[in-house]
């Protein structure tokens, strides 16, 4: 062979080495890159499931406290409802009793005042009647007196 050739296929030897030495460098490099990133996930997952727990617990309770409201508005939306009808219901029996009966009540005590007043007026006529006919004794005892 010749030196030319010789020096060529030396060349050609260095630079299947230089590459092959990269390739084993680059499978390397690649090698701690994803032992790394397999740590990395490791630690990331240890330290998430706590986190994930905490947070599943959380919504958990989230739910729970939500449900209890809910269920509180509702007894309260019920009992304000109730408290509504019931309120109407005093407030139509009220009308309904101020129409009627109590409509008749103040007619009965109307007629009781109007009784009591005719019972006073007779009685204050009678008084009348009495004091002008004592008014009239007296005259006529002075008219008989001799003095």
């Amino acid at each position: 062979m010749s030196s030319t050739a010789e020096l060529l296929l030396g060349v050609i030897a260095l630079a299947v080495t230089v590459m092959a030495i990269i390739q084993v460098g680059a499978i390397v490099a690649g090698l701690r890159v994803a032992r790394r990133v397999e740590h990395m996930a490791s630690e990331l997952e240890t330290n998430v499931k706590p986190l994930l727990a905490n947070l599943t617990s959380l919504s958990a309770e989230a739910t729970k406290a939500a449900t209890v409201a809910a269920t509180q508005v509702e007894r309260f939306d019920k009992l304000f409802s109730e408290l509504a009808f019931r309120l109407e219901q005093t407030m139509t029996a009220a009308q309904h009793l101020m129409n009627g009966p109590a409509r008749e009540g103040m007619a009965i005590v109307t007629g009781l005042r109007a009784a009591l007043a005719a019972f006073k007026g007779l009685r204050e006529n009678s008084r009348r009647r009495s004091a002008v006919r004592s008014a009239a004794l007296e005259e006529e005892e002075e008219s008989l007196f001799i003095g």
